[in-house]
């Protein structure tokens, strides 16, 4: 029998904002536990962390771990970053023998698929920080003023725009070709589909959201 020790970590910001909260990991657990596991599984314990900020101290995480390492039971968790933002931390995890983990929502990603894919990202949110950066700094060598309510509404636009266009340059490789080479809309939506990328609300991609996409790679590359 399979056996899993579900892990969930959510920060108190998070929890309140869709798509990241403690719901939407059970969701997806429940997902690939229905349709993704061996049969029959038993689930041991569910360990839940709520920290204030990023990765900290995460004592139901050591819990979870040694559960697994006490039974033989696989880690499963929703989302790679649940159980870290940092490669490091998650190679360290894919260096202990004695603990297997899956992510639901790769079901099918092995040990280096998952490690690929976070130091992927790990680059990806570097990137944006930098982006976000620059974009205020350019502004403000523009002479726009920055302070209070403006000054905080101003950062968060610039950031949503970096998150976007990150985003665009992410498929950038995919929808670009395609494109040239006269594919509808649709198709190249069934593309991203299939290749198993998901939306930045990690939902299924729409002819519509395509377009939006084509538009601001248009804007940046030429």
């Amino acid at each position: 029998m399979q056996k899993y020790v579900i892990y969930r970590r959510v920060s108190t910001k998070e929890q309140g904002r869709s798509g990241l909260g403690l719901e939407a990991q059970d969701r997806d657990i429940s997902l690939f536990l229905e349709g993704f596991s061996a049969e029959p599984y038993d689930v041991l314990a569910t360990f839940t962390d709520v920290l204030s900020g990023g990765d900290g101290d995460r004592p139901e995480l050591a819990s979870a771990l040694e559960m697994c390492r006490r039974s033989g039971a696989t880690l499963l968790v929703s989302k790679l970053d649940r159980l870290s933002r940092k490669v490091s931390a998650i190679a360290v995890l894919m260096e202990d023998k004695r603990v297997s983990f899956r992510v639901a929502q790769m079901p099918y990603a092995d040990n280096f698929q998952l490690h690929i894919y976070a130091a992927l990202a790990e680059q990806e949110r570097q990137f944006i920080s930098a982006r976000t950066k620059a974009a205020l700094a350019e502004a403000k060598a523009r002479g726009t003023k920055l302070g209070g309510l403006r000054d905080k509404t101003m950062k968060r636009n610039i950031a949503v725009q970096a998150n976007a266009a990150a985003r665009a340059e992410k498929v950038a490789g995919i929808v670009l070709p395609l494109r040239e080479a006269g594919k509808p809309l649709r198709e190249i939506a069934d593309h991203l589909n299939s290749a198993g990328v998901q939306t930045a609300r990690g939902g299924q991609w729409e002819a519509s959201q395509v377009k939006r996409i084509l538009e601001r790679l248009s804007r940046t590359h030429h």
